[in-house]
């Protein structure tokens, strides 16, 4: 039963290519080296496929199992794998330098709750016109931002003017 190869599936029975290969039964007992084709009986009439679990090795590594199961079980791996990844998203918050103390207040603290909730925080204060020349009020107000978070989160890159925004991002401390 000749099974379609994915691009990371691993070779099953005729896909096996090589004249000789290592065979582990379905137990995990090392069965010794044998020529493909017999190997290939042999895990047939136990009712089994012949999987290369190591191509690279010399000769290369089979194993009797079946290969629907093998399939299901890397899934199932994958997806718990998967599901213990970190997800940290960017949240970006803008300001400009004339923006009022109250609203500077309030972006200030969205700030602190993205950290807090451990997702990274990218500020930028925006130039528009001929305020790219109060470049240092925006430094101030980063500055200011900086102290405020201190407690929940750090400088992962500091500010830096890029055209006519200057950004700051910041990253959660980690618990």
């Amino acid at each position: 039963m000749v099974k379609p190869q994915g691009k990371d599936d691993i070779r099953v029975n005729e896909r096996i290519r090589v004249p000789q290969v290592r065979v582990i039964d379905e137990e995990g007992k090392m069965l010794g080296v044998f020529m493909t084709r017999d190997a290939i009986h042999m895990a047939k009439d136990r009712g089994f496929d012949l999987l290369e679990v190591s191509p690279t090795a010399v000769p290369p590594v089979c194993k009797f199992a079946d290969y629907g199961k093998y399939k299901y079980e890397k899934k199932k791996k994958d997806h718990e794998a998967r599901k213990k990844q970190a997800v940290i998203s960017v949240k970006e918050v803008q300001l400009r330098p004339q923006t009022e103390e109250h609203d500077l207040d309030y972006k200030f603290r969205n700030v602190q709750r993205f950290l807090q909730e451990g997702d990274k925080a990218k500020v930028s204060v925006m130039f528009r016109g001929r305020e790219i020349a109060y470049v240092e009020h925006g430094h101030k107000l980063l500055g200011r931002l900086i102290e405020m978070v201190k407690d929940c989160g750090i400088v992962e890159s500091p500010p830096k003017l890029e055209g006519k925004r200057l950004t700051v991002v910041l990253a959660p401390l980690h618990k």
